[in-house]
């Protein structure tokens, strides 16, 4: 596995993949790699015949109280990771190789409607700072599939929205989330989090079970929220959302609404803001919020 930091080296080598008629795929990453991206090579693998990974700490997606600074950059940690999952080639970029008339003076790509709501009211500029960095690395390495993560559920509707509406010719693949042991969904910023509130982070996955149960239930989607917000913050937790929305839109579901909806958190314990999803089964068993793991309900459903 070899390492290019330039956009020309970049597409010599793709030129020659693609006079072999070889497939490629791209994974496009902010490095310090956990086993939730190198299972995106892996998905990746199985249906192209070449992977490109792209390490690239992106600073217009950061807010103006998010430190693009510290964020983490583990290059060589990050090379022999995916090297051991079979990636073919790691584009590790300058912030002047993807920006070259600088940050301030880039043009920006923008999408719409779902870059509103939930992150997009949290972190203003973020979508536009993903979606600008994305539509780059696609006319970069003109890929035939990419791969993105579920629990970044929000980024995943931008990019295939922006895919569609520019008629890009690439097939967005959408990898599971991969979870620890007791739940919780793997991440980079789960580093922060102590060996106390990491086994308590995995509440988040268990309120998100809980939710999914209540909703089919048939108990109002707006009791199901409120419920799921006071237990986090009955535990510890300041919840930015706990929300059901439609899984398309990301919109407030209709009246009465019971298929195609999605269960979303973003979460912060301590200095450590965490997000995760689920999507509702119709047809999964009833399990209910106050039966929730790591929720004794003497401790924090009371007066609920």
């Amino acid at each position: 596995m070899d390492t290019v930091t330039t956009a020309a080296e970049l597409r010599a080598r793709i030129a020659a993949w693609r006079h072999e008629g070889a497939r490629v795929g791209l994974v496009p990453t902010m490095g310090n790699l956990h086993e939730g991206h190198f299972s995106l090579i892996d998905l990746c693998r199985r249906q192209v015949d070449r992977v490109i990974a792209s390490v690239f700490v992106n600073p217009t997606q950061f807010g103006p109280n998010e430190d693009f600074a510290r964020y983490p950059r583990t290059l060589a940690q990050d090379q022999a990771g995916l090297a051991a999952h079979g990636c073919d080639l790691v584009f590790a970029p300058t912030v002047e190789e993807m920006y070259p008339f600088g940050v301030d003076q880039t043009v920006r790509v923008e999408v719409p409607i779902v870059s509103a709501p939930l992150e997009g009211e949290r972190r203003p500029g973020h979508f536009a700072g993903v979606a600008t960095v994305v539509t780059k690395l696609f006319n970069l390495v003109q890929p035939d599939v990419a791969v993105f993560g579920r629990k970044d559920y929000q980024q995943l509707l931008v990019i295939e929205r922006l895919v569609r509406d520019l008629r890009l010719p690439i097939e967005i693949v959408g990898a599971p989330i991969v979870r620890e042991a007791n739940g919780l969904a793997m991440s980079s910023r789960n580093q922060y989090l102590s060996a106390e509130e990491r086994d308590r982070a995995s509440l988040i996955h268990s309120v998100l079970l809980g939710m999914q149960g209540e909703v089919n239930t048939g108990r109002p989607i707006a009791e199901v929220e409120r419920l799921a917000g006071s237990i986090l913050e009955k535990a510890g937790f300041v919840a930015d959302y706990a929300v059901v929305r439609s899984a398309q839109t990301l919109l407030e579901p209709a009246v009465g609404q019971r298929d195609g909806l999605i269960s979303l958190i973003a979460a912060r314990l301590g200095k450590t803001r965490l997000i995760d999803n689920m999507p509702i089964d119709p047809n999964a068993p009833i399990r209910r919020l106050f039966e929730a793991n790591h929720v004794p309900p003497t401790n924090l459903l009371t007066n609920l």
